[in-house]
């Protein structure tokens, strides 16, 4: 093996496959521009080479590839939302999970293990129940388990956490884990491999509207004409469309989330409780991940602090009271673009010609291979949304039309 191994390696053969090309200068124009390298913006520019045969597309990314939410959330995939248009949206969006490795060739990292959020009064059980119908009715899989069950499912938690016993449980059968770079990854090397120009450290400072519709993009390497763009910058979105002229109802949070030294395995489900704003999962590295909800402040900065550190830490013993001398690897931070119904904001915009993919809070990473499915044949028609989409409009706010979402998180926000 060894041999085979040294004897590969310095063949004129490897690397076999090179995932993206060398960098090349920008175009003077493109038919469609895709503003953030995440994986939204790269899910965009694949199934529009893919499935419509549009690939004079340029990705433009002012860091690198995945480098904003994409690498700074916790990689929870989940469908067990509350509305019936959340639902249908994310219950296809995990179906679509399922089958990426097989559709890059390359491994996501996919692993299913369910999702348990605790209930701790019997207003919560009530919603359960309610949510648990509603998710059956739809297309997602989530029932209820009493606390026998859940002490079965999860022998390692404390069902009797100070003043908040846990009185049931909401049993989502197809939460699961990705890879979050292996996901944006993967995009961008199908992409690339069918014309899409991925451009990195390319900012974008400006955009050009003229008469209603935007012409060009100014970046930092210069301007480009375009057909269209596609806005996917998550934290950054109303930042972006204030440069297009128009202003979009989001405010933008920090979001912190920490991770400890590498355990043995003990926990596999996903388990989460919006009494005490926080959820907590193993990775398969052995990894324990605390996350919980957004800082009380709107702030664009991405840095950690003490006291989110301290309340996480002591939800997450509420829960784990074994946990108590773990030690702390990391902390980090993301910025969730939050709209006031707690649900995206993807379609047309005021500017023709202009499409948004805004809104996500902190449930992007999960919509990831839907929200490129849709926004590419919502370009690709030339402005016709699809159903899918269509109640996460924008003027569903002058319509008074929310889907309300608020609640359907992990923890409350």
């Amino acid at each position: 093996m060894p041999f085979s191994l040294l004897k590969y390696g310095l063949s004129s053969e490897y690397p076999a496959e090179v995932d993206l090309p060398p960098p090349t200068e920008l175009k003077s124009r493109y038919d469609v521009v895709i503003i953030g390298g995440g994986g939204h913006g790269l899910a965009t520019a694949y199934y529009l080479a893919k499935y419509h045969g549009i690939t004079k597309i340029a990705v433009l990314e002012k860091a690198y590839l995945g480098s904003g939410n994409t690498a700074r959330n916790t990689a929870v995939i989940r469908s067990n939302y509350l509305t019936p248009e959340g639902v249908r949206f994310y219950s296809e969006s995990v179906r679509m999970f399922q089958g990426l490795s097989n559709e890059f060739d390359y491994n996501i990292m996919y692993s299913e293990r369910g999702q348990l959020t605790l209930a701790h009064t019997d207003s919560t059980v009530r919603a359960f129940r309610q949510r648990a119908e509603v998710n059956t009715h739809f297309g997602g899989r989530t029932e209820m388990l009493d606390r026998q069950q859940i002490r079965e499912l999860v022998p390692t938690l404390n069902l009797d956490p100070g003043h908040l016993p846990v009185m049931a449980g909401l049993w989502h059968i197809d939460g699961a884990t990705a890879r979050h770079d292996a996901v944006a990854w993967g995009y961008a090397k199908e992409a690339a491999k069918r014309g899409v120009e991925i451009h990195q450290l390319t900012e974008v400072q400006d955009l050009v509207v003229e008469g209603g519709k935007i012409r060009a993009v100014k970046t930092n390497r210069g301007t480009v004409q375009c057909g269209c763009v596609v806005q996917a910058v998550a934290g950054h979105s109303s930042v972006l469309a204030s440069k297009a002229g128009f202003t979009m109802p989001i405010i933008s949070y920090p979001l912190q989330a920490m991770v400890t030294q590498p355990f043995k395995p003990f926990l596999d489900p996903l388990v989460s409780s919006s009494a005490l704003h926080c959820y907590v999962q193993q990775t398969s590295r052995g990894e324990v991940v605390f996350g919980g909800g957004s800082d009380p402040y709107p702030l664009y900065n991405t840095r950690s602090t003490l006291d989110l550190k301290e309340s996480l830490i002591v939800a997450a013993l509420e829960m784990f009271p074994f946990l108590s001398q773990a030690r702390l690897m990391r902390q980090w931070a993301g910025t969730t673009d939050m709209t006031p119904d707690y649900s995206p904001i993807m379609g047309e915009s005021p500017v023709e010609n202009y499409y948004l993919d805004a809104g996500w809070g902190t449930w992007g990473f999960k919509a990831t291979p839907i929200c490129g499915k849709t926004m590419a044949e919502l370009v690709a028609s030339g402005g016709k949304t699809p159903d899918l989409i269509a109640p996460f409009a924008l003027e569903r706010f002058a319509r008074f039309r929310q889907v309300n979402e608020m609640g359907a998180t992990a923890a409350s926000h």
